[in-house]
């Protein structure tokens, strides 16, 4: 049977639209979230078993894992709406609820009401950015980020409870420098995230941009000296992080220049057109 040719009108004429197709679930990028969800949800269990090293490692893979999803997502050609809300709905747990609940267990429990405090200000907080972000995607100049982002604050509290844990300290919250660091490392995190500091986002580096071959050379040395001890180096690098945000609002202030990285115009994020 001959196949009909690829220009005939469609059947109910030629000033019909042709119907949109549905728009479908798509298994790759999903499959990577769903498993970002599962490492915070393993991250979890571990924290209720006492395993707190390996439950700071599940929450560093899943933080690698969301990294590649949306990447994953639009080399594939397989964006969706659905995907967009469910990468959303992981970061909270992933990167909201799960962080909360491990340091709670691990250092702020035995404060009483007064280690709430911390603990709901961080998944508050986490609440509130990725609204936040999801709201502002088509205005926010998209070479920063507005407010500390999620797996970095994530990583912040993690790599507190990763390095003093690594370095032999059991039962935190019965030591008192190792209760206070957590109690204040996650409240700094908390409001971090909720701030209007601009957190450089990376993305020159992402996507079909090239980098110069010394970038590589410079990821290679990075790898190997986070392998010298990991807990302590990420930890100090997401410090850095954590307080280069600030440094640029201020710098930018010094300067007189705009320190908001909401464009007034969707048309060009990168313009200079800020307020």
């Amino acid at each position: 049977m001959d196949e009909p040719h690829e220009t005939a009108e469609p059947a109910d004429g030629p000033d019909v639209p042709p119907r949109q197709r549905r728009k479908g679930i798509y298994a790759l990028p999903n499959a990577i979230t769903l498993s970002a969800l599962f490492a915070s949800f393993y991250a979890i269990v571990m924290a209720m078993n006492g395993r707190f090293e390996t439950a700071c490692i599940a929450i560093f893979a899943a933080a690698v894992l969301d990294s590649l999803d949306g990447r994953v997502a639009r080399m594939t050609n397989t964006q969706s709406a659905f995907g967009e809300q469910m990468d959303s709905l992981a970061d909270m747990v992933s990167f909201g609820a799960a962080p909360a609940l491990i340091v709670y267990q691990w250092a702020l429990k035995d404060m009483g009401k007064l280690g709430w405090i911390p603990a709901f200000v961080y998944i508050a907080g986490a609440a509130l950015r990725l609204a936040r972000f999801n709201v502002n995607i088509g205005v926010v100049d998209k070479r920063f980020f507005q407010g500390l982002p999620s797996p970095a604050a994530a990583a912040l509290v993690m790599g507190l409870i990763w390095v003093v844990d690594d370095a032999g300290v059991r039962g935190a919250s019965k030591v008192d420098w190792a209760t206070w660091s957590a109690f204040f490392v996650t409240l700094y995190a908390g409001l971090s995230m909720v701030t209007n500091a601009p957190f450089y986002s990376f993305k020159v580096f992402g996507g079909r941009r090239t980098v110069p071959f010394i970038v590589l050379v410079a990821i290679a040395l990075g790898i190997a000296v986070v392998s010298l001890d990991p807990p302590r180096v990420l930890f100090a690098l997401f410090c850095a992080y954590g307080l280069s945000g600030y440094v640029v609002y201020a710098y930018k202030r010094a300067k007189g220049k705009p320190v908001s990285v909401i464009a007034t115009s969707t048309d060009d994020p990168d313009e200079r057109g800020l307020h």
